[in-house]
């Protein structure tokens, strides 16, 4: 393939014959022709939006070796796997690796023969390491879940801190940063820790339309989950739990509902870690119960639904979580169960410095998201600043909306004392409160909690967290104070308690309704699925890694017979054809 560094042409090519897409989504082309310039570049997509390609086509077309930093070294075998079965020369050099295997890795490295390579910050900071760097000569670095460089992030790692290094030893060599959870503050100190020169910044929607949201009271945890399941029996999710003892007594309970699940937690040992992780990876056990502390790298794109058994900490860590649901955009379903109990144990978790009042803060604002009383969608997006003004109609809220009132004269009157308090101090939610109870007697200390909540889930005032959880007016707040905005409709706290009431004596999960049940039941979809597995097992590789659900069910309704109209299929490129293709057909022409 010839190689040019301006011509997105040939970037292009590159896309449809390895990964058999037609086009880029603009995100990931500005990336690409911004690398391809030579420029460092941060981007902000949503897990399962393609980040991975902004480094991935840049790295087969471009001559010399892209390094890729990484901190889940349980999710490098798989990115690598998933690479080698498109035809791309890519590895990994971690510590589940033994010395030999290292040795034929570095040899491979030095010799030419990895376009694509995945270590960790640890490791390519090492001294010995440095030396093999000087020596191929990188086109480009890239910096996989960048959050990870930051102490306002949800998943702070101190060995990213080190990464501005690369741009003091390598000046001429592109960075490429990437993640898929950053707030403002955030993006601003991953900038600013990895020294980068004049970054391009790609900032793309955060919105996971393909994902249902659901929020349930934690009573009754069991058997809602048990009625969530019940149509789902073939599917792989993940449950993620708050403790260790959680995620092993819901596994058992699951195998007595007849249910493939397996427990996955920091307890258990490296080898039984990789043994259980593998085993869902190749769709051989259905679920994994995980705790939310110890995060499991998967890379699996066929993961139909995600349940929360006890809230997350912050938002930035559910979204992440949850947003492992999904990635081949097929339908999706996330599951979060609330109770005051999870939050008040969580808080114990939290130690006693510096990060506690910004890990409390957060809390709180997860806690207001499981309170919501308006779209899961926009609460979600509005706290990454983006702004969704329809209504997702793919959560509960949208399904089943609250009774509302006018609640205009109450929002102002909050904003309008705000700007009176701040204007000398900041003001947090507390004290907000303290002086409307102050000011007025008509509304309780209870319901100015519950309005100021809605107040900040509508993106009418904004949490710095950076400032002790100082609360200030957005500018849609401004509006309303100026009546560019005529009316803001509240939800009482009597309401919000009626259905919750409700909702905790239900063994019901209310989640049906939300992916058509016969979206998966397509019986040339399930031989496919077939032809798939056996492929796959034949490979040594996941399922999905031949080919993902929703190229499947493509398939399944345009019938391809041939190559030309196989290779038209999102998904299906020339090295997956060759590989695969011909096994597909065969099963197409046989129905």
């Amino acid at each position: 393939m010839p190689k040019s560094k301006n011509d997105i042409n040939i970037a292009k090519i590159a896309l449809k014959k390895y990964f058999g897409y037609d086009f880029f989504h603009p995100t990931q082309e500005k990336a690409i022709k911004s690398v391809l310039a030579g420029k460092d570049t941060f981007v902000l997509m949503p897990t399962g939006g393609g980040k991975s390609i902004c480094y991935q086509i840049p790295a087969i077309i471009l001559d010399g070796i892209t390094i890729v930093v990484s901190p889940l070294i349980a999710l490098m075998k798989d990115q690598v796997d998933g690479l080698n079965a498109y035809g791309i020369k890519a590895n990994y050099l971690n510590s589940s690796l033994d010395s030999q295997e290292q040795s034929e890795i570095i040899e491979n490295l030095l010799n030419g023969e990895i376009q694509i390579l995945y270590v960790s910050a640890e490791r390519l900071l090492s001294p010995d390491f440095t030396k093999i760097l000087e020596k191929i000569k990188p086109n480009l670095f890239a910096i996989d879940e960048a959050h990870c460089i930051s102490s306002w992030g949800h998943d702070f790692r101190p060995d990213y801190t080190r990464l501005s290094y690369l741009k003091k030893k390598f000046p001429k060599v592109p960075i490429i940063a990437l993640t898929a959870t950053a707030d403002k503050v955030t993006r601003a100190d991953i900038l600013s820790q990895l020294e980068l020169n004049k970054p391009k910044q790609l900032i793309d929607s955060f919105d996971r339309p393909n994902i249902s949201l659901t929020v349930l009271p934690g009573q009754k945890r069991i058997e809602k989950i048990k009625d969530f399941l019940s149509d789902k029996m073939s599917q792989s999710g993940i449950i993620y739990c708050l403790t260790r003892k959680q995620t092993e007594k819901l596994a058992e309970k699951l195998k007595s509902f007849g249910l493939n699940a397996a427990s996955y937690h920091a307890g258990l040992n490296s080898a039984e870690r990789s043994r259980i992780q593998q085993s869902f990876v190749r769709d051989r056990t259905q679920i994994i119960c995980a705790t939310i502390a110890f995060g499991m790298g998967i890379d699996k794109s066929n993961v139909r639904w995600i349940i929360h058994y006890n809230i997350p900490k912050n938002i930035e860590g559910y979204y992440q979580e949850f947003g492992r649901a999904g990635r081949d955009n097929a339908p999706a379903q996330a599951l979060l169960f609330y109770s005051f109990a999870d939050v008040e144990m969580i808080k114990k978790f939290f130690l006693d410095n510096s990060q506690r009042s910004i890990q409390l803060g957060k809390l709180d604002r997860i806690k207001e998201y499981a309170e919501g009383v308006i779209c899961r969608r926009k609460i979600l997006l509005r706290y990454f600043d983006e702004e969704y003004k329809k209504k997702c109609n793919n959560c509960d809220i949208c399904n089943k909306p609250f009774p509302s009132l006018d609640g205009t004269a109450l929002t102002k009157m909050a904003l309008i004392t705000l700007k009176e308090i701040s204007s000398q101090n900041k003001i947090d939610t507390m004290s907000l409160v303290n002086e409307l109870m102050r000011r007025s007697d008509k509304v309780n200390f209870a319901s100015w909690h519950f309005y100021l909540a809605q107040m900040k889930n509508l993106g009418l005032i904004k949490v710095n967290f950076s400032q002790n959880q100082a609360l200030f007016i957005t500018d849609k707040g401004e509006d309303l104070l100026e009546e560019k905005i005529k009316k803001v409709r509240l939800v009482t706290l009597n309401e919000f308690i009626k259905r919750q009431e409700k909702s905790s004596k239900s063994t019901k999960s209310y989640s049906k309704n939300k992916v058509k049940k016969d979206y998966y039941k397509n019986p040339l979809f399930d031989k496919l699925r077939e032809v798939r597995a056996t492929l796959a097992k034949e490979s040594g590789i996941a399922a999905y890694m031949v080919f993902s659900d929703a190229t499947l069910l493509e398939m399944a309704n345009e019938k391809p017979k041939n190559k030309a109209e196989m290779i038209n299929v999102s998904g299906v490129g020339e090295v997956k054809w060759e590989r695969y293709g011909e096994e597909f057909v065969e099963a197409i022409l046989s129905e």
